[in-house]
């Protein structure tokens, strides 16, 4: 067996969080790593203050329940983060979502949507005017023409898009290979398919595909191979190279791909590739999309995934019995994003690379080893010039010492020893926002 160089020892750890000596104790917390999605940062404290908000006292509390294939998993980093980033008034730079609105043209489209009467449950797979604005967006993207109302279904989010892809299509030991670090919805989700999930870790500096790696793990007993590009959390871009390796093994081994694609008009120094887009791969492709990231309009929860109707037949099937229909009004304004013209992409580029460029600079004037991000709205980072011994303490520290959130990488790892030297940091909020951030950083962070 291949392991990449970046790899270590894996074991299971169970402790409290690290303090440096020379900070005085907090709120106790206890950390929890069992899994790539089992990190527990909420203080025992902050946890009894929501009960009580609830009516729940302690002696009152019953023990949690959750089925067997979910135990593991706890809640998910980005609520604990957000939690956290409140309780200690922390500028937030962990979750991705803007802190600014998204374009008043979308907004009014909603609002007329709302007065037009379209509040009732929409068409299931979606409203028609939407599934042909995703087919001529998809068509004009990757020259791929596809059939609006056969091969597209409207998701509530690129979440619930996964989630019916893996549930409609995986069965019960069946092996799907993702790319480490991952979006951790992705390893639960496979764990209530009931899935073999088998990782590949994508190691800095440029988290380039190891493909003999995969090669050596790829077989007939694959069913799937479950990419992001742009990649989440590190911003990598595949490349058509790497692109053009995975197809030609999926088409000898005859295994399907999703390919969640929710940063494909973030990318700033390569053109996207969409890979049902390549030779043969249409065929065995799921392409998963969403309209949050593009628009600035994450509360809305519009996706949808794309495939040939042998395969959307169980993303459909699936979606039926998780939503069966998304928000109404929200489909229709979003007949209007999807129109956009040229120019409101280039524009949002644009915007964002100013907004990188300042938190890019920033961390390395701080401090940090900053690794290339060619797309999304993150950055991941080498936390270790800090001298704390592991990503959970270092964004313990950083939050309730120096006032910013981060997110540790470790959560998006099948083990989560080798995301622990890393941390991640968006830029998807304004100037101001970002530089106050910067500048705490200076100011409170010392290297070691």
């Amino acid at each position: 067996m291949l392991i990449p160089a970046c790899l270590r020892p894996s074991f299971r750890i169970t402790s409290t969080l690290y303090k440096p000596s020379h900070i005085a104790p907090r709120n106790h917390t206890k950390i929890i790593k069992a899994s790539s999605s089992s990190v527990n940062l909420i203080s025992t404290d902050s946890q009894a203050a929501a009960m009580a908000q609830d009516g729940v006292t302690p002696q009152q509390q019953q023990p949690l329940q959750v089925a067997k294939r979910l135990e593991k998993f706890k809640t998910t980093i980005f609520t604990q983060m957000s939690s956290l980033a409140i309780e200690h008034g922390a500028i937030n730079l962990g979750q991705g979502f803007p802190n600014f609105d998204g374009p008043e043209f979308v907004k009014e489209a909603a609002i007329q949507a709302i007065k037009d009467g379209k509040n009732q449950y929409a068409r299931g797979f979606g409203v028609p005017e939407l599934n042909k604005a995703i087919a001529d967006r998809f068509h004009k993207d990757t020259g791929l023409t596809v059939h609006p109302d056969q091969e597209i279904t409207v998701t509530s989010g690129c979440t619930e898009a996964i989630a019916a892809t893996i549930l409609g299509l995986i069965n019960p030991g069946d092996e799907v290979i993702v790319f480490a670090p991952f979006y951790d919805s992705y390893e639960a989700t496979l764990s209530m398919a009931g899935a073999k999930v088998t990782g590949i870790t994508l190691c800095p500096p440029d988290f380039a595909l190891p493909i003999h790696e995969l090669k050596s793990k790829i077989s007939k007993n694959t069913r799937a191979i479950l990419i992001n590009t742009p990649h989440n959390p590190t911003g990598k871009m595949f490349t058509r190279e790497e692109l053009d390796q995975i197809a030609s093994l999926c088409i000898e081994n005859d295994v399907l791909v999703f390919s969640d694609e929710v940063y494909d008009k973030l990318a700033f120094e390569m053109d996207h590739i969409s890979i049902a887009s390549l030779p043969g791969m249409y065929e065995r492709t799921v392409t998963m999309n969403s309209l949050g990231k593009t628009f600035s309009l994450t509360g809305w929860k519009i996706g949808w995934a794309i495939a040939p109707k042998h395969l959307i037949w169980g993303v459909k099937q699936a979606h039926s019995y998780l939503t069966f229909a998304t928000s109404t009004p929200m489909q229709h304004a979003s007949v209007a994003a999807l129109r956009a013209p040229d120019s409101y992409y280039e524009e949002l580029r644009k915007d964002y690379q100013a907004k990188k460029d300042i938190l890019v600079e920033g961390l390395k004037s701080v401090g940090f080893k900053v690794y290339p991000s060619s797309g999304t709205y993150f950055v991941v980072v080498d936390h270790t010039p800090f001298g704390l011994p592991d990503d959970i303490s270092f964004c313990e520290f950083l939050i309730k010492e120096v006032g910013v959130v981060a997110i540790p990488t470790s959560v998006f790892y099948l083990d989560p020893n080798e995301g622990k030297n890393l941390v991640r940091f968006t830029f998807c909020k304004d100037e101001e926002t970002l530089k106050n951030a910067v500048g705490r950083m200076k100011e409170r962070l010392v290297r070691k």
